[in-house]
């Protein structure tokens, strides 16, 4: 996928997520991750959970679609996923994994899951027919887009 820096990459940015995690079991709350850079494999944005945006900084290995960043308070690991819908044009991408908490956290030693999804038009042919992806894209892309009243 071609980002607007004209590089290549399967990640999009700078690109909005709507993001939900896990802590020990519990839920801990809905949120926005922003990717605004992957330049050399560095990946560069913020992540809101509670108003306010805490920044984060990681790696991005387009090979393996892994990513890994840190915020001062978790650090999280996680795989992408593409799912393409042809029959309304949307491609979904679902990034998720592993979150462990960190000082100054009161949650510090915690470790959970994490799930966050964006999408896009789908503007050429599917990369993926792997199917419809799991619940988690549609619960966080409620976030994003809010609820039909």
């Amino acid at each position: 996928m071609r980002n607007l820096q004209g590089t290549t990459a399967s990640l999009p940015y700078p690109s909005r997520w709507a993001i939900h995690a896990a802590i020990a079991g519990r839920p801990v709350v809905y949120g926005t991750l922003v990717i605004d850079a992957i330049s050399n494999n560095r990946v560069t944005g913020t992540v809101n959970f509670r108003g306010r945006r805490i920044p984060i900084t990681g790696f991005w290995d387009e090979r393996n679609k892994q990513i890994r960043f840190d915020s001062p308070y978790a650090s999280y690991a996680g795989n992408l996923a593409i799912f393409d819908d042809p029959q309304i044009r949307v491609r979904h991408f679902m990034l998720r994994g592993r979150i462990v908490m960190k000082p100054p956290s009161l949650q510090a030693g915690e470790y959970g899951s994490w799930i966050a999804t964006t999408d896009t038009v789908l503007t050429g042919p599917p990369l993926s027919t792997q199917g419809l992806p799991p619940v988690g894209a549609f619960l966080t892309s409620e976030l994003m887009y809010g609820v039909p009243q």
